[in-house]
């Protein structure tokens, strides 16, 4: 089970800033993300991954059970 961290707009459309979500990579784990939080499915396609702090693009990255996600999502600032 993998440790998800939601943050801005992933927060506030999952009404969680952190779940545990079962998932055998990143891709199953956001289809996982998707399914039991239905709002944050737009916000997932426009947003970024960080495995472990570094940036994961691979839907294909295999992940253990220790491994932390972030799903940071597009913001705008100044």
């Amino acid at each position: 089970m993998a440790i998800v961290q939601l943050y801005a707009a992933a927060r506030a459309a999952a009404g969680t800033s952190r779940v545990e979500i079962d998932g055998e990579n990143l891709g199953s784990v956001v289809e996982n993300l998707k399914s039991k939080y239905p709002n944050l499915g737009r916000v997932l396609l426009q947003s970024t991954y960080l495995l472990n702090g570094t940036s994961c693009t691979e839907l294909t990255t295999s992940l253990v059970s220790s491994d932390q996600i972030d799903v940071m999502p597009r913001f705008a600032g100044g």
